[in-house]
């Protein structure tokens, strides 16, 4: 029953998250969906990207179930961290597309096997899993990239996942996080 319970929610987590993590994407030019943000270039079409290619990995391979397209694979050198951002030949279609084939892939195999079904995580220093694993796994991995996104998000336009409507009914708007942010800065130049 428990078991049951658990799959249903995780899951039902993952799916909320993968939505938010598109969500970052709409309204936004190509150049804003790609461009470099932080020292290290991330940026929200390649947080996307990767997501993709670790969750086609992780619900494909480690269970036997491999994505049948082709992803950047993490054990080649070459390849290596070209799953953190778009070519130029790669569309914002193309990518969001195969993210949302890799949660096809993903919900069938998680519909298909129990909770406590082995997998195998070559990559890990405790390589035997199970499903329970790899889902606790991917929510915390795609909650933790939203959260890059959101970031990223309110650089670039300000956007916050709160609605209008929410914020207006809070009082909270672009004078209310003005002020906010001026206080904050206040606060820190005086603790410096």
């Amino acid at each position: 029953m428990i078991d049951d319970f658990a799959k249903k929610y995780l899951h039902s987590d993952l799916q909320e998250i993968r939505e938010a993590m598109l969500g970052k994407l709409d309204g936004l030019s190509e150049y804003d969906v790609r461009r470099p943000l932080t020292s290290t270039g991330t940026n929200l079409l390649g947080l996307v990207k990767h997501l993709s290619v670790s969750e086609s990995r992780y619900f494909g391979e480690v269970f036997d179930r491999p994505f049948p397209e082709s992803v950047p694979r993490w054990d080649d050198l070459e390849q290596r961290g070209t799953d953190m951002w778009a070519t130029e030949r790669e569309t914002r279609e193309e990518i969001t597309g195969r993210y949302r084939r890799v949660w096809e892939h993903s919900d069938a195999t998680i519909a298909a096997l129990a909770i406590d079904s082995p997998g195998h995580v070559p990559w890990w220093p405790r390589p035997d899993v199970m499903l329970f694993n790899v889902l606790v796994h991917m929510l915390t991995e795609t909650s933790r990239h939203a959260g890059h996104a959101d970031i990223l998000r309110e650089q670039l336009d300000g956007a916050v996942e709160m609605d209008a409507e929410s914020m207006a009914r809070q009082g909270r708007d672009a004078a209310f996080w003005e002020s906010r942010r001026a206080e904050i800065e206040r606060v820190a130049k005086e603790c410096s």
